[in-house]
C-alpha cells in the first residue's frame, strides 16, 4: 500500500481493478454461432448456448473478485454493429471492404438505414436483464454501449451516407433521432436496473492519428470536416446523450485506437483531444489505453477535469505475456503526477474479444491479466474487493 495513505472506497464503477468488457468466446459459443449462421441450429439453440455460458463466465468473473461484470458481449459479433443493429430503422449491410487494421482487414459488415432511428423494445435490455438475474449480491452489472458519436461516424462514412440522406435530409434530424433512441435505451435499461453505463467510443481514438481528407465527407455539405470540427461534433452528439440522465445512472467512456484480432487501428497520443475531451465530455471515468508508446505519455491527463477519475489501461489485452508488476506500479505513480493517485484506477488497455475472433491469447491468459490488475491495485491502493 502507497505510503500508508488512505484512499477513498469505490463503490461504483470504476473499481480499483477493473475490467473493459468483453471477454474470449468459448469454443461451446463460437461452434453453436457458426451452425446458427449455417442454418442447422435456431435462435432458440443459439440463445440456450449463449445463456449457458454467460452463467459460466459470470461465475468467472465474481471469482476473479470483479464487482462489476458483464454478460463478455458474448450476445454480439462486433463490439458496436450488433448494438446500432437493434435499432429499429438500422439493418445489416455488406460494404464492399471491412475496417483497415494494422496489416489487417476484418470481416465486412456496417449498417444501412432504413427508417427513421428509433430505441424501443431493444434487445440489449433483455440481455441486461439476464445478466442481472445471474449476478450475486453485492455484484454490479455494467453495460456497455457503443458511443453515439460511434454511429453517427458509421452513417456518416461516404460507404453509408446516401442511404442515410433518403431518410435524413439534414444533420440536425439525424443528430435528434440517434439522441432520442440512444436515450430510450438507456431509459429502458435504467428502468430494469442498469446504474452504469459504459460508452465504448473509438471516434476519439482515431482522431489521435492523421486521418486521411475523406474520412467524413457527410457534414457541411458534403465538405471535408476538419480535426477541430469533428471533436465538437463527437462531444456534442455524446452530451446530448448523457445530458438528463437519472443522477444515480454512472456513465463511464471507454476511449479505443481499435482491438481487432490482437491488431490496432489507430497510433498517436491523447494530447490532440484532450481538450475537449478530457475537459468537456460528461462522463464520470475514462478507461484509456496506455499499453504501449502508441498511446503517448500521462502529460494530457492534466486535462482532465478535477470530479473525474481515470482508468489506466496499462496491461494489454492484445497478447497473453504478463507485464512485470513493479513496471505497472512506476507507471500508475507516473500517471498520478498529473491525476490524484485516488482518483486512479487499473485495467486492461481493451476488452479481450471486441469481435467474435478474439485476441490471439487464452482464456488463462486472460484470467491471469485481471488477477494481476486485482494484485497490484491491492499494493498500491490497498484495496480488498473479493
Amino acid at each position: 500500500m502507497s505510503e500508508a495513505i488512505s484512499f477513498s472506497k469505490r463503490t461504483k464503477s470504476p473499481f480499483r481493478y477493473d475490467i473493459v468488457g468483453s471477454f474470449l468466446r468459448p469454443e461451446t459459443l463460437k461452434q453453436a454461432r457458426a451452425q446458427f449462421a449455417a442454418g442447422k441450429i435456431d435462435r432458440a439453440a443459439l440463445t440456450a448456448v449463449e445463456d449457458t455460458e454467460i452463467i459460466k463466465l459470470i461465475k468467472q468473473e465474481e471469482t476473479a473478485g470483479l464487482k462489476a461484470v458483464t454478460d463478455g458481449e458474448f450476445r454480439r459479433s462486433w463490439w458496436h454493429l450488433d448494438f446500432f443493429w437493434g435499432f429499429q430503422g438500422i439493418s445489416y449491410k455488406v460494404p464492399e471492404h471491412g475496417y483497415f487494421f494494422h496489416g489487417e482487414e476484418t470481416r465486412k459488415a456496417t449498417v444501412t438505414v432504413t427508417d427513421k432511428i428509433d430505441g424501443h423494445n431493444h434487445p440489449f435490455v433483455d440481455h441486461f436483464k439476464f445478466t442481472q438475474a445471474h449476478v450475486s449480491k453485492g455484484v454490479q452489472v455494467k453495460q456497455t454501449l457503443p458511443a453515439p458519436a460511434q454511429l453517427l461516424v458509421e452513417l456518416l462514412s461516404p460507404t453509408n451516407l446516401p442511404e442515410v440522406r433518403k431518410i435524413y435530409p439534414t444533420d440536425e434530424a439525424l443528430f435528434a433521432d440517434i439522441t432520442k433512441a440512444y436515450k430510450q435505451v438507456i431509459a429502458d435499461l435504467y428502468d430494469a436496473g442498469a446504474r452504469t453505463i459504459q460508452l465504448d467510443d473509438c471516434t476519439w481514438g482515431m482522431l489521435v492519428a492523421t486521418l486521411p481528407k475523406d474520412f467524413i465527407n457527410g457534414l457541411a455539405g458534403g465538405e471535408p470536416t476538419t480535426d477541430d470540427e469533428l471533436k465538437q461534433l463527437y462531444l456534442n452528439i455524446n452530451n446530448s446523450v448523457i445530458d438528463g440522465l437519472p443522477a444515480d445512472l454512472t456513465v463511464n467512456t471507454h476511449i479505443c485506437r481499435g482491438n481487432y484480432h490482437s491488431t490496432w487501428a489507430a497510433a498517436g497520443g491523447y494530447d490532440k483531444v484532450a481538450d475537449p475531451l478530457f475537459s468537456q465530455e460528461h462522463v464520470n471515468a475514462y478507461y484509456l489505453e496506455y499499453d504501449s508508446d502508441r498511446s503517448g505519455s500521462f502529460d494530457p491527463l492534466a486535462k482532465v477535469s478535477d470530479d473525474k477519475l481515470v482508468v489506466l489501461g496499462l496491461l494489454t489485452s492484445k497478447d497473453g505475456k504478463l507485464e512485470d508488476r513493479q513496471k505497472v506500479i512506476d507507471r500508475i505513480h507516473e500517471a498520478a503526477k498529473f491525476v490524484p493517485l485516488d482518483r486512479l484506477c487499473l485495467s486492461t488497455q481493451c476488452g479481450f474479444a471486441s469481435t467474435e475472433e478474439g485476441n490471439i491469447l487464452t482464456p488463462d491468459d486472460q484470467w491471469a491479466k485481471i488477477a494481476l490488475a486485482k494484485s497490484i491495485a491491492e499494493e498500491v491502493w490497498g484495496v480488498d474487493e473479493k
